[in-house]
């Protein structure tokens, strides 16, 4: 497994390319973020990836919700992020799946998987894969639909295709139900991307009730060769947090 950083969680007061470097400075090969709109800023990152020898591996999608059962938005918004996704090399689509509606939760379960279905020929084409992201309720996302990650593996069943995965954060999962060695482990070929935080404040891994130790050693048993992106917020100085937990992984 590999360790990516989230630009703007360790480095959003600076720019796009000297975060780059100092990702690659500290011994990371990989990186995403959570949107750019800026056409010279994208080729500047894309430089800076190449430059580095850092792959930019994801960025969202410009639309989440699917919970409405609008096709033709949702799609919109993953074609425009694949042509940024196109300019950095990025093969991952990052998406949440949308607000709860107030509909009944079968109808907006079969909405969202009817956009994810509708999006899966134009992925295949273009070689991406789409992501989706329970995350916890409260006051982070108080009225988000898809919360549990049981129900995110039954969408990615239903929608049936290898473009359209899970993306399982175990900050946001931790705080929702836990067991995640089990959940994560038994529904590994359903995942596609992975998030991680310390629990419950969002800071190191090595801060909180998750022990990655043993939550790594078991996602590696299971063969799998993606990534997982830190996504927290540093209480350390960005380049001594993230030398800390490399040393963590290793």
């Amino acid at each position: 497994m590999r360790l990516s950083v989230c630009i703007p969680m360790f480095f959003a007061e600076i720019g796009l390319c000297e975060a780059i470097q100092k990702i690659a400075e500290l011994g990371y090969d990989a990186c995403e973020a959570w949107n750019i709109n800026d056409e010279a800023e994208l080729k500047d990152a894309a430089a800076a990836c190449k430059k580095h020898d850092v792959e930019f591996l994801a960025i969202c999608t410009d639309c989440f919700n699917c919970t409405g059962g609008d096709e033709k938005a949702y799609l919109n918004g993953i074609r425009s992020a694949a042509e940024k996704a196109k300019v950095l090399g990025a093969k991952i689509l990052i998406s949440q799946v949308g607000a709860d509606t107030g509909a009944p939760k079968a109808q907006q379960h079969a909405n969202v998987v009817k956009c994810l279905r509708a999006a899966t020929p134009f992925l295949e084409k273009e070689g991406l894969t789409l992501v989706i992201e329970p995350l916890s309720r409260g006051a982070e996302q108080p009225a988000f639909f898809l919360s549990s990650s049981a129900e995110a593996f039954e969408i990615i069943k239903e929608v049936n295709s290898p473009h359209v995965k899970v993306l399982f954060d175990i900050y946001h999962q931790q705080k929702t139900e836990g067991n995640l060695i089990a959940n994560i482990t038994q529904n590994i070929s359903f995942i596609g991307h992975l998030h991680a935080a310390g629990c419950p404040n969002r800071n190191e891994l090595n801060k909180g009730e998750v022990n990655y130790t043993e939550i790594f050693s078991a996602i590696d048993a299971t063969g799998y060769e993606g990534v997982c992106t830190l996504e927290y917020v540093p209480s350390l100085s960005p380049e001594e947090s993230l030398q800390l937990t490399k040393k963590l992984y290793q």
